[in-house]
């Protein structure tokens, strides 16, 4: 039977985001998250999720824009700090896009993840989308292919009726564009990813209004991202809309929603 995949972005973004991010997989609200394992307050926070229903998926969420990278990158983070996604989509198709450094970085995460939880992750996604990006994807599934082989991925693509039916189809279609041919670069290497995509919106409003029409259209594995959290940390663009995410993700009749269209959660 087809289900969903309720997904919170950003644990370990900062100890306010991943307290939060627990509580609510912890209450049945979430049923996957995605783990910055690049952060320094990662290993400490990784002890929220040891607990956890067998139900919620724990992912790595790999980090190659806006944050200081694990390991030294003098060509793509000469300052210390990774670029935007702007210049890594500028980059990506470029010929000095250094993809030895991002594939010793992407290692490096994979340890960092390993390391705090003693296995590899349920699935792998980035930040920011960046790890579907032209030649950055192929060092990133060559890795999962070798080190997590039994993980999905995540891919923006879905079906053109399906992205059209939901609110703001342009970045939805963006997206899907930035990730065209993910699934099937994954399938050549055996893995497998996400089908269906939603989630996007402008990060204000009503997003307990706004929630149900991430569900229609949905595919039989429907990943939809969500960015819960608490508190605030510098440079954080989003930082009012975590705790209305949070709030509305707790009063949800999520498995209800859910059900109407044919979806099961949180199994």
């Amino acid at each position: 039977m087809a289900r969903l995949i309720l997904c919170a972005d950003d644990f370990a973004f900062s100890p306010a985001v991943s307290a939060t991010i627990a509580a609510l997989a912890g209450e049945g609200r979430l049923n996957a998250t995605s783990c910055m394992a690049v952060m320094p307050g990662w290993p400490a926070d990784s002890a929220l999720l040891r607990d956890l229903p067998p139900t919620v998926e724990i992912g790595l969420h790999i980090v190659l824009t806006e944050e200081r990278p694990l390991t030294a990158m003098p060509l793509l983070a000469p300052s210390g700090v990774l670029p935007t996604i702007q210049k890594m989509e500028w980059l990506s198709g470029r010929p000095e896009l250094p993809l030895d450094e991002i594939a010793a970085e992407v290692e490096a995460q994979f340890d960092a993840f390993e390391g705090a939880m003693g296995r590899a992750p349920d699935f792998v996604d980035g930040h920011q989308h960046s790890h579907a990006l032209p030649h950055i994807r192929d060092r990133v599934l060559d890795i999962t292919a070798r080190r997590a082989p039994r993980a999905w991925l995540r891919t923006n693509e879905d079906a053109l009726g399906a992205l059209l039916s939901r609110p703001y189809r342009g970045k939805a279609l963006a997206s899907a564009w930035h990730s065209r041919g993910f699934r099937a670069a994954a399938a050549r290497r055996g893995l497998t990813c996400n089908q269906g995509f939603a989630g996007h919106y402008g990060f204000a409003g009503d997003y307990a209004a706004l929630f149900p029409a991430f569900l229609r259209r949905p595919g039989e594995t429907h990943l939809v991202m969500c960015h819960p959290g608490a508190g605030s940390r510098p440079g954080d663009a989003i930082a009012a809309a975590r705790p209305v995410e949070a709030a509305a993700l707790r009063r949800l009749p999520i498995a209800a929603l859910a059900a109407d269209r044919g979806l099961t959660f949180p199994a």
